[in-house]
Parts: C-alpha cells; structure tokens; sequence
C-alpha cells in the first residue's frame, strides 16, 4: 500500500512539474491565444488515440479475438482475476508472435482487452501466465491509459509551444537591437531543452505505472515470485524472439520489447527489469 501511495505521488507530482513547464512556455510565448491552440490540437490528437487505440493497436499486431473454447484455460485464469479486480471479463486476445510478451488496452475497466502472444502461451507455466495477465489488468483498473493520455496530451503542448516560442523569437528578434540578441539564444535553449525534459517527465511517469502495475498484479494473483519469474524468462527470451514493435507501441507490452544501450535505456518506458524482479521477490518476504 505505502509502495502504491508512493508512485501515486510520483505520478501526481511529475504531472504537475509537466503542467508547471506547459505554463512557463506559454508565459514566455506570451499570448494565451497559443496556449490555447496547442491545447486544443494536442488534447484531439491524444483523446483520439485513448478512444480508438484499443482497435488501431490489436489489428496492427494482427491479433485475433479469441472465444472462450479457443483457450479455456486462458479464458478461466482472467475471468477469476477479473472478478477479484472486481472488473467486467475483457476481451482475449491471440498475436501470432513467437516473442513472448503481453499488453492490455482499453479506455476503462469496462471497456477492455487483453492480449498475449502465442510465445508467451508456450513459455510460462499456468502461475507465471496468471502473474502477468494481474499485470495487465492492473494497468486498465489503474487507468493508466487515461493517466498516459493525459500526461501525452502535456508533453505534446510542451513541445509545441517550444517550437512557436522558438519561431515567434526569431522573427521578432529579427527587429529588436543588438542589446536583445540573447532572447534567440534562450528561444533556441528552451526548443531543445523543453521537449527533452518533457519527453523524460512522460517515460518517468510510464515507469512508474509500470512499478505500480507490478505491485498491484502482485497483489492481484498473490503470487509476485510467479510474475518476477515471468519477467525474467520474457526478458531472457526477447533477445532471441525479437518482436517487431516500434516505440509507439513499446509501452504497452509488459517486457519492453526494444533492446538498446545504456543512452537508450535512459528513454525507455520501462524501468530496469533487474529492478522490477527485485521488488517484486521483496513482497514475497
């Protein structure tokens, strides 16, 4: 419970830091006119993709929905944690991959879908699959697809007005005197820094979901040493069934599904998989 109050207020605060750089650009944009726009384009752009992102991201993987004599026991180990997240049964589904991995989407607990890879179905045992399906139920009775929309939604203005402050200070600064030079300077600091640490801000906070959607399927399936096993056998067997997802879709499947370096890592929008199996072997003790 501490563990979830905590990345509760993680979330909160890096939403609110976010929000805090959104209105220092628009302050420094110095028109409330841009603000708006940027709002208004960004906020279409994302409530579009958390209304229709279920549908979008189940054909691009080419998953098939699946009935419940396709795969009984499949269908028996979600219908029991569904009930214990006191959630509506999601819909199941099947990706034709042999990378083993798993994601679940959906707008609301009611309006759900959850869905694995045929990799996954042949690696893990029954508790380690049960492990990671609490994982991803968590995610959509957490609402992290509203808190990713949202904090989407900040970044992206962010990174817009950064561009119009950018603009707006070069032209003007074509008119203003010599003594006035270092505002193109700032305008071109604050078009690279902005959207660097709002792009940060956003993966921190996915991070976090990620901590708490562990601890919470954890809880869920009452079993963390299942799903830290399932974590450590997708981990160790993603190198070898590379799945091809791009970074739109990265943050939605349980392992990330992208390999890279150190530089890489830093903008993934999972934390370390070391760090996640260490936690979760703690609650067991």
């Amino acid at each position: 419970m501490v563990s979830g109050l905590s990345n509760a207020l993680k979330t909160t605060l890096l939403l609110g830091v976010l929000t805090g750089l959104l209105l220092w650009i628009g302050q420094v944009l110095g028109g409330s006119q841009g603000l708006a726009v940027a709002l208004v384009v960004a906020a279409a752009m994302n409530l579009g993709s958390y209304w229709f992102s279920d549908r979008i991201v189940l054909a691009m993987y080419g998953a098939r929905e699946l009935s419940e004599g396709d795969a009984p026991e499949l269908f028996r180990i979600v219908r029991e944690l569904a009930a214990g997240g006191h959630m509506a049964m999601p819909r199941v589904y099947l990706i034709p991959s042999d990378a083993p991995n798993a994601f679940a989407t959906g707008r609301s607990p009611a309006h759900a879908a959850v869905a694995v890879t045929e990799g996954i179905m042949r690696l893990l045992d029954a508790e380690e699959l049960r492990g990671v399906l609490a994982h991803e139920l968590s995610h959509v009775r957490n609402r992290d697809t509203l808190i990713s929309a949202i904090a989407a939604t900040l970044a992206g203005v962010v990174m817009m007005l950064a561009r119009m402050a950018y603009w707006a200070e070069l032209f003007g600064g074509m008119r203003r005197d010599d003594r006035e030079e270092g505002g193109l300077f700032g305008a071109l600091a604050m078009m690279i820094v902005a959207p660097i640490a709002a792009s940060l801000i956003q993966l921190a906070i996915s991070r976090a979901r990620e901590y708490e959607a562990d601890a919470s399927g954890a809880r869920l399936s009452h079993a963390p040493l299942a799903l830290a096993s399932a974590l450590e056998k997708i981990a160790t067997a993603t190198g070898r069934f590379p799945l091809p997802a791009g970074p739109a879709t990265a943050h939605l499947w349980i392992v990330n599904p992208l390999r890279g370096d150190r530089l890489a890592n830093l903008f993934s929008t999972h934390p370390p998989i070391e760090e996640r199996i260490h936690r979760l072997r703690a609650m067991a003790h």
